[in-house]
């Protein structure tokens, strides 16, 4: 059955060459539209029609922060590659591989005395590949690719069966024509991870040479962030080596794709360099996708009309869809309330399953009805999804508050950054169901068997709370409230009002969301503008108007003193619940 899939004109046939089915790939967006309708094919629509329990990837899976993997599947496939737009050269490569060769460049190295090459260069390649394929699979690879020039990416869907069987990377880079062809396997990317990940930490000041302490501590929250930029959570080393060369391949000024599908996360992860129009702020990093096979939730009725109706459907039954994210990288900025997000969806992408074509303008993973749904799911013992909890547990359901809590914490910590730019609409509806539970009489005798646990949700709820309110003030520092611009006075009134409510509210104390308040407070007070039209000028010269901007100011700098205060007093003594 899966044969069916993606086995009409997909959309690549766009490359192939008249009276030949060898596709003419020579740009990188060539090559990535022909891998994406490889992969897609052999990686994930085969191993789910012969599989009858293929774990469909969660669509919470795909949002950032990702999740550290549950299982691997050893039974499904798994692979890496990295791919240049240009010649390789061996010598001079930053990496080993064992080297194939086209054809094409046959012409060329027959002028040259060469111990490595042979006569015959079939011959040559396919005992190169055979030396790296495991000995069970000899026979059939042979009898499938005997006399077969392995190179051309006309046999790469064939070949893709045994390079799934390779525990290293496959190389793909012109030949001496300029077209795509396979030019290396069992390729070592390095991983300098140690070097990155210090000079990452030094440059957004979490490390200081020679600071042990400082290191350790912000290691972690270093290493995670730096992951996630190139997609992926501290997980195996072959995703670390792959995100790790596509640092090192962009800061060279490569035209590249580094693409790794994990037997663990079933979802084919692409790194690729940035086209040429991307704006120059965007190039720091690459462009980062993820391709899965993902369940439209039942409660998108239009959605799943408008897919069942177009044949999107790989499974109408159970309401699979091929889906690609496409993500956004974010600056770290100390200054920003959301400090831990370095990856946001930017598009999202449904994949025809037999024409290839796109749909763009859907939400299938972010939907904040589904999300609160959920939640309510969640709340009232209804949750059915797997749940990784602190690393260190596996909870299969919510059939127990205790399980509820801990469900509850793992849910508020994913979305956190998410639900404090919710709309207050929908804010609303969150509170309603939190409360309704964590504050529901009823509870109130199991919450006390499970203080500790009922008071570490407590307080992630209430960090959401605190971190909404810095979220406006972030807004306010810049004059901007619920998109509207605002006077200074207006300005200062808002300020003076949240942070009087933030001051009652420091019982649950989070030291990073105090740092915030002090940092944007500190970008208002030495505002050029407002100390030299209002603050450093006599009263008698003021009007009315600038008065009360300057009483303002200055409750505002007393506000400001009192945070300072609490600071200080925090770190003389306990500290509290203070994770952030």
């Amino acid at each position: 059955m899966w044969k069916k899939a993606f086995s009409k004109a997909p959309a690549y046939k766009k490359y192939v060459r008249k009276n030949s089915k060898e596709p003419k790939l020579q740009t990188l967006e060539d090559l990535k539209e022909f891998l994406d309708y490889s992969h897609i094919k052999h990686c994930l629509l085969k191993p789910y029609f012969i599989n009858e329990n293929y774990p469909l990837v969660e669509a919470r899976e795909l949002l950032p922060s990702f999740e550290v993997d549950l299982y691997e599947y050893k039974a499904l496939p798994g692979m890496s590659l990295v791919a240049f737009e240009r010649q390789l050269n061996s010598f001079q490569e930053v990496f080993q591989y064992d080297a194939l060769h086209a054809l094409s460049d046959w012409n060329d190295m027959q002028g040259k005395d060469s111990c490595l090459i042979e006569d015959n260069l079939i011959a040559t390649n396919l005992r190169t590949y055979q030396s790296r394929l495991p000995k069970r699979h000899h026979q059939e690879f042979i009898k499938k690719f005997d006399d077969t020039d392995i190179t051309t990416m006309k046999n790469y869907g064939g070949l893709l069966r045994f390079l799934l069987e390779l525990e290293r990377a496959h190389v793909l880079a012109h030949d001496s024509t300029g077209e795509f062809t396979l030019q290396g396997i069992y390729a070592s990317l390095p991983s300098n991870l140690d070097s990155e990940l210090k000079q990452f930490g030094l440059k957004i000041g979490k490390f200081r040479p020679g600071d042990n302490l400082m290191y350790e501590c912000n290691r972690l929250f270093v290493y995670q962030f730096m992951m996630e930029l190139h997609g992926f959570p501290i997980v195996s080393e072959r995703r670390t080596s792959s995100a790790m060369f596509a640092i090192r391949l962009l800061r060279s000024g490569e035209r590249f794709i580094v693409r790794v599908l994990g037997q663990s996360d079933r979802t084919i992860t692409t790194m690729m360099s940035p086209p040429a129009t991307t704006p120059k702020h965007l190039k720091k990093y690459p462009r980062v996708e993820k391709t899965a096979l993902v369940q439209v939730n039942e409660n998108q009725k239009d959605t799943i009309s408008m897919l069942e109706e177009r044949g999107f459907f790989v499974d109408v039954k159970k309401r699979i869809v091929i889906l690609r994210v496409i993500y956004q990288q974010h600056e770290y900025s100390p200054k920003n309330v959301r400090e831990e997000r370095a990856l946001s969806v930017l598009r999202q992408e449904v994949i025809h399953p037999v024409t290839g074509e796109v749909i763009d303008n859907l939400n299938i993973i972010q939907n904040v009805h589904n999300m609160i749904l959920r939640l309510n799911d969640i709340v009232q013992g209804e949750y059915r999804i797997k749940v990784n909890y602190k690393r260190n547990e596996l909870i299969n359901n919510t059939d127990t508050h205790e399980k509820r809590l801990k469900v509850l914490y793992v849910w508020l910590s994913k979305h956190m950054h998410r639900i404090i730019d919710y709309s207050d609409e929908y804010y609303s509806q969150v509170v309603r169901v939190l409360d309704g539970y964590l504050l529901a009489p009823d509870n109130y005798d199991v919450f006390n068997e499970h203080y500790a646990l009922h008071q570490e949700v407590w307080s992630r709820y209430s960090q959401i709370q605190q971190a909404r309110k810095v979220r406006i003030l972030e807004d306010l520092r810049y004059r901007k409230y619920k998109g509207e611009t605002v006077s200074y006075k207006q300005m200062l009134e808002l300020m003076n009002e949240i942070l009087g409510e933030l001051k009652f509210e420091i019982v649950n104390y989070f030291d990073k969301l105090v740092v915030k308040v002090l940092i944007i407070g500190g970008d208002v007070i030495s505002d050029p503008y407002l100390r030299r039209k209002y603050v450093e000028v006599s009263e008698t010269q003021l009007s009315p108007y600038g008065k009360k901007i300057k009483i303002l100011y200055g409750q505002f700098m007393r506000l400001l003193d009192e945070f300072r205060s609490i600071r200080k007093s925090r770190a003389s003594g306990s500290t509290g619940p203070g994770f952030f």
